[in-house]
Formats: structure tokens, C-alpha cells, sequence
């Protein structure tokens, strides 16, 4: 039996009459995480984590939303499902479903090293593992945290010793958040983007704690900066926006900065490999502890995982779901224009 099929309308299971993370509205949505490719509107009902139902009321609006802690058991329909981190951003989980003794889990997207703020993943036991695939070539291999974020902050400081500002890019919901809590100890003061400001206040209003930040306002010029840090999503990068921060060096924190090059073809000052997602390694190990006996592969490099892990002797396939990165950032270009119409 597959308890879990992939329709158009998403990953769908039909014994619950649930989908997960569906990519076009349906009757009731389970959600792994609040990016705008795996939670989107129109759905009758969502059921999450209690870390993600204040971001899904940022994006998506007034919605019915039940949330539920890990680990904490539901029963649809007979199905049981439970919500287990997933170690991606705050609020991230997988959904493990189990059925008439057979057990899948869906990953969502997820990261394998503890980054402080969106939690330790845990490795979840069943017969099939659906999982991504965003880094899933070799070349990918995360430095840890703390040599990041190392980086990172002497980076910062040899702009301030050149009365420079530092703009750091990183999307304003995971990323974001993650770096403030990565360089606090050498801010005094971070300035955000209003998209990363909105996810902020929704985060702290929800009793979440996060370092304190100012918001850019329309009213600040050249003048107001000096030596300062701001995070700024993708899309206000190269936008009027940027304009009132002159001098100012440019850092890009995404996991495509691990291929060298990308810096410089993106015409920034600095690249670091900072990645929500799991590296090649990481993927290996969480399929391979998850003690699956077929995996299926979604977004990202899935051809190339999908057939190491059959040379490995595991069984694999690669399924084909409208998960990606390409959604989010059209969330934030839409922030970003909305932004630019206040400037």
C-alpha cells in the first residue's frame, strides 16, 4: 500500500484525507515549515507546529490554523501523524505518518547541525523517507557554525575599521533570523529590511526571543548609517533601497556561495556558505539513520541522490513536487517591492 501518493494538488494522503504541504488549495493542509513553497493560501484548514502558526498568519492571512507540539500525537481518520523537528528554520518539522503498521515520514526540508534557534533535528525510524535533495552533490560540505559565523564577523569588523557599512543578504525567514542571533555579540545595533522587521515582530509577539534589531524607515538617509550592520533579504539587493548605505561592503549568506565564483558573479564583496538545508553529507546521514527501506527524492539535485543512494543498495526514486527555493524568493520580492513603494 502507498500511504502517501503524489497528486496534483500535492503530497496526499488519501487514508487521512490530509495533504502535506500542498501546492494548490485543498481541504486540509499539514505544514512542515512557513516558506511560501511548502505553506500556501487558500487551504480550508492548516495544522503545524506552534512555532509556525504566527509566521503562517504573516504570510497567508487570517486562516484556520490548528498547531500542535512535536512529538504530540494526532488521529485523522484513523491515521496517525506527529510533527517531529526538523532543524531547518523555527517552527520546521517533519511529519511522520503511520498507518496500519506502516510508517512514512516527510521531511520538508531540514538541516542536520544545531544552529541555536531553529532546534536539533531528529532522526525519525520508518519504511519510507521522503526527503529533499536542495545540496545533494559532494561538493556541498558546511563549515560549522561557529567558524561561519567566525568569518562572518571578522568580515564585518574590517569594514567598520574602513567606515564602511556591512549588508549582509539572507532571506528574511530562517536566514535571517539565524545571523542576528550569529553576530549580536559584535552589534550594537542591526538595522532590517521591513520584511525581516515583520517576521521579527510576529516572532517576538509570539513570545519567541530574538537579539533587538531597527527597522529601516523611508526617513533614513546616508547620513543616519555609520559603520553599521543590515540584513536585507535577496530581493532589495541591487534595488533603490540599497542606495542610502553608501559606502557600504556587500556579504551574501546562502549555500550556493559554496561554489567558488558565485561571489564575484554576483558582483558582491563576500560569499559565506550559509545554508539552511543539509549538506551532501548530512542528507547521507539522516536517510540512512531514518532506516528506511525506499526513499523518495524530491527538489534540488534529486537525479544525482537519488541514484547514489540505489548504487548504496538502498532503494530510491525521484518524485517530482513544486517545492524550491524560487517560491521564496518571490515572497521576498514582493516584500521588497512594497518596501521600495515606501522609500
Amino acid at each position: 500500500m502507498n500511504l502517501l501518493s503524489f497528486t496534483d494538488n500535492g503530497i496526499y494522503c488519501r487514508a487521512g484525507d490530509f495533504y502535506i504541504d500542498p501546492w494548490k488549495p485543498v481541504k486540509r493542509a499539514v505544514i512542515t515549515h512557513a516558506h511560501s513553497d511548502h505553506a500556501r493560501p487558500g487551504s480550508e484548514s492548516y495544522l503545524c507546529h506552534h512555532f509556525t502558526k504566527p509566521l503562517l498568519a504573516l504570510r497567508l492571512g487570517e486562516v484556520s490554523v490548528q498547531s500542535v507540539e512535536w512529538n504530540e500525537p494526532v488521529i485523522i481518520n484513523g491515521v496517525r501523524l506527529s510533527l517531529h523537528p526538523a532543524g531547518h528554520i523555527i517552527g520546521s518539522s517533519q511529519i511522520r505518518i503511520e498507518y496500519q503498521g506502516e510508517v512514512w515520514v516527510v521531511s520538508g526540508d531540514y538541516k542536520t547541525e544545531n544552529d541555536g534557534i531553529s532546534g536539533q533535528l531528529e532522526i525519525v525510524k520508518c519504511d519510507v523517507f521522503i526527503t529533499e535533495s536542495t545540496f545533494g552533490l559532494p561538493i556541498y560540505e558546511w563549515e560549522p557554525q561557529r567558524v561561519l559565523f567566525y568569518n562572518m564577523q571578522n568580515w564585518i569588523l574590517a569594514n567598520r575599521d574602513k567606515g564602511k557599512n556591512s549588508i549582509l543578504i539572507a532571506y528574511s525567514l530562517g536566514k535571517a533570523q539565524r545571523l542576528l542571533k550569529g553576530i549580536e555579540e559584535i552589534s550594537t545595533s542591526v538595522y532590517v529590511h521591513g520584511a525581516i522587521w515583520n517576521t521579527q515582530v510576529a516572532l517576538v509577539g509570539a513570545g519567541f526571543e530574538l537579539p533587538p534589531v531597527i527597522r529601516v524607515d523611508p526617513g533614513m538617509s546616508r547620513e543616519s548609517f555609520h559603520s553599521d550592520i543590515i540584513v536585507a533579504p535577496p530581493s532589495a539587493e541591487n534595488s533603490p533601497w540599497m542606495n542610502r548605505f553608501h559606502p557600504y561592503s556587500i556579504g551574501v549568506c546562502s549555500g550556493w556561495m559554496q561554489v567558488r565564483g558565485n561571489a564575484r558573479r554576483r558582483n558582491v564583496d563576500a560569499g559565506f556558505a550559509m545554508s539552511d538545508h543539509a549538506d551532501w553529507k548530512g542528507l547521507l546521514k539522516v536517510v540512512k539513520e531514518s532506516g528506511a527501506k525506499k526513499v523518495l527524492v524530491t527538489h534540488g539535485f534529486q537525479s544525482s541522490f537519488s541514484r547514489y543512494l540505489n548504487e548504496m543498495g538502498i532503494e530510491s526514486a525521484e518524485v517530482k513536487t513544486e517545492f524550491g527555493d524560487d517560491a521564496e524568493l518571490e515572497t521576498e520580492k514582493k516584500q521588497a517591492a512594497a518596501e521600495n513603494e515606501k522609500s
